[in-house]
């Protein structure tokens, strides 16, 4: 007699499906789904209260025949799952949302990975033409493999993929379509499948660029696939030309910055900052030399009504956040993570200066500490970068600043200089002369006046602050009347 399992879902309707050894758990699921006419990737299995692992066969899963399995009904909000990518023995790691497809998996390594390439590989074949042939990228999961263009559009909960963490062991098989013939049905496919997804994946600043006859074009080419989210169609047999050099362009474009920068112009290298701030002429800091109003401190009873509500708040018990509710927030946090293609660092110097460069994707800490080095009257003394109020480190080696520290929007580092750095060198100044003769002071930004929001003081600034008639009495400042405001507030009069 064949193994079966019955399935029984929220409605309490049961179905058997049939199973053997090599069954896989997520067929299983989708077979129960079809008989019982729901969508499959709205549901996940459960045995004795336990969340059942879809991505393997029903050999390893531990269950018997006759085994009951409730349908029970996944989270709306998508999970975060960690995927371990292994390509040829090389691992990657990254946590992405259960709801992205296979070919998104791939596409979000290429992106963050320089010079990785998983979707767009040709290899050349024949020794006269040189003529690049696709090689299809294989997954596979505990054992099922994926290639086809339509299992790659399968999302990483239809492969049995909702929580903690999976290995994709990645391969590529030589297929008999050229690079031009396969690039273009991908991306016709990809055109049929998903049209809504097309419009926010042409971001990349990258230009289609000519592929060559040669064998040795093959990584120009295959870099362009990596950095597109569109494959990218090879039309002439003209000498690629690369593109970086535009990048550091757009540094300065795109930074929204307090103050301006010290150097107007865009510089050439990248390694050059962008804004060169001089150490403060005084010792005593500008926020200590500025006088403030005695009134703008006194408290109103806008304040007061405020704090009753915040103590209010706090007095009402409040739940812990559930799995979902937890996981919909780092997910969310990843994907506000994912939009960040520039961030502004500003590193403070140990003599009060400052300088400013603009990151991107592909910048790590190395990159940060060369382009210091480069600007220091003595770069080979030893020197650590603290973010401020943390005590977290940019260290110096190929970790993204972006993706591995999760830098966003403008950043502040602080220069340390290590315990073996000598005191004459730390009272030196810290800038080259031709670069600190290029500094500007820091402007100091006006503050405004901020405004009253409160009903009887604006009343009381008046003309009736001198005065003490009956008419008046509610907007004056005198002690009796204000106490007696006071208590009504507060509730402290007697009950009748």
């Amino acid at each position: 007699m064949a193994a079966h399992v019955e399935v029984v879902s929220t409605d309490l309707r049961r179905v058997k499906v049939k199973v053997v050894p090599s069954t896989y758990l997520v067929d299983v699921l989708n077979e129960a789904c079809k008989k019982l006419n729901v969508k499959s990737d709205k549901y996940e299995l459960k045995h004795k209260q336990k969340l059942v692992d879809l991505t393997g066969p029903f050999r390893t899963s531990g269950l018997v025949s006759g085994a009951k399995l409730e349908l029970v009904q996944k989270s709306k909000s998508a999970s975060v799952v960690s995927i371990a990518l292994d390509v040829n023995g090389q691992r990657y790691v990254k946590k992405l949302p259960s709801d992205m497809t296979l070919w998104q998996t791939l596409r979000q390594f290429e992106t963050s990975e320089k010079g990785l390439d998983l979707t767009g590989r040709g290899v050349p074949v024949g020794q006269s033409t040189g003529q690049l042939y696709h090689e299809a990228p294989v997954i596979n999961i505990m054992g099922r493999e994926y290639s086809a263009l339509e299992d790659l559009q399968k999302t990483l909960s239809q492969c049995g993929i909702n929580s903690g963490s999976m290995v994709l062991r990645l391969s590529f098989k030589l297929t008999e379509k050229t690079l031009f013939d396969a690039m273009s049905d991908i991306s016709q496919f990809l055109k049929d499948v998903e049209p809504e997804r097309q419009k926010p994946e042409v971001k990349e600043e990258a230009k289609p660029i000519p592929v060559a006859e040669k064998s040795q074009a093959q990584t120009e080419s295959t870099e362009v696939v990596a950095k597109t989210e569109e494959p990218v169609l090879p039309t002439t047999t003209e000498e690629p030309v690369s593109t970086p050099a535009a990048q550091p362009n757009t540094a300065v474009d795109l930074m929204d910055i307090d103050e301006p920068a010290a150097v107007e112009s865009t510089p050439l290298d990248k390694l050059q900052p962008t804004g060169v701030f001089s150490a403060p002429s005084a010792s005593t800091p500008v926020a200590a030399t500025i006088k403030d109003d005695d009134e703008d401190f006194e408290p109103t009873t806008a304040h007061a009504q405020l704090r009753q509500q915040q103590l209010a708040q706090r007095a009402q018990n409040t739940r812990l956040k559930s799995d979902a509710e937890l996981a919909a927030i780092a997910a969310e946090e990843a994907a506000k993570l994912a939009k960040v293609t520039k961030v502004e660092i500003r590193v403070r110097f140990p003599d009060g200066s400052s300088a400013v460069w603009t990151a991107t994707l592909e910048d790590t800490g190395a990159w940060l500490y060369e382009a210091i080095r480069g600007i220091m009257l003595h770069p080979e003394q030893p020197f650590r970068l603290a973010l401020s109020g943390l005590k977290t480190h940019i260290e110096d080696n190929n970790k993204k600043l972006i993706g591995g520290y999760k830098l966003q929007g403008r950043v502040l580092l602080n220069l340390l200089w290590e315990d073996s750095v000598t005191p004459a060198t730390r009272k030196e100044p810290f800038l080259k002369s031709s670069v600190a003769d290029k500094a500007k002071a820091i402007p100091i930004p006006e503050v405004p006046k901020g405004t009253e929001y409160d009903e009887g003081s604006s009343a009381a600034a008046g003309p009736s602050k001198s005065t003490n008639t009956k008419g008046s009495s509610s907007n004056s400042l005198d002690p009796d009347a204000m106490k007696k405001k006071l208590s009504k507030f507060l509730g402290l009069g007697k009950k009748k």
